[in-house]
């Protein structure tokens, strides 16, 4: 595996346009912005996915996401902001060290999601029920293992 090229910037061999930096995060500007001021916001840890950052990481990171969104609101002037994370590769991801994107939004930015065909049927309450169940249990597996 190639060296993570988000570990480069945190060691400062590679070049960003540093936002927010701290001993647990780090935020800078996104060189394939979605619309100006897209940033990403990183753990200063290497974490390959969502799931492997520690809570207080993740608590920080998102405490920190709320100023810079509190920021972005404040300086460029933005209809909305998205907050997105990519979590492994058949959602996106194509720098396995998690990231969040913070994008301003702009009324008529031509940016958006893009949903399935058949999104607004609505499945059968036996179904989401059966889900709901599946999930439940495996959270109360992992905190008895926690």
């Amino acid at each position: 595996m190639g060296t993570c090229v988000f570990c480069s910037i945190i060691a400062g061999t590679l070049p960003a346009s540093i936002v927010s930096q701290d001993a647990k995060t780090l935020a800078f500007m996104d060189i394939q912005p979605v619309t100006e001021g897209h940033t990403l916001l990183i753990p200063t840890a290497h974490t390959p996915n969502i799931a492997d950052v520690d809570g207080a990481t993740t608590e920080h990171l998102y405490r920190v996401a709320r100023k810079i969104t509190r920021a972005m609101y404040e300086a460029l002037n933005c209809d909305g902001i998205n907050w997105f994370v990519a979590d492994k590769e058949a959602a996106g991801q194509e720098v396995f060290h998690m990231h969040l994107h913070l994008i301003p939004r702009y009324l008529g930015d031509g940016f958006g999601l893009r949903f399935p065909p058949d999104y607004g049927v609505h499945p059968a309450r036996q179904a989401l029920d059966s889900t709901a169940r599946a999930l439940s249990d495996a959270l109360e597996r992992l905190e008895n293992r926690e």
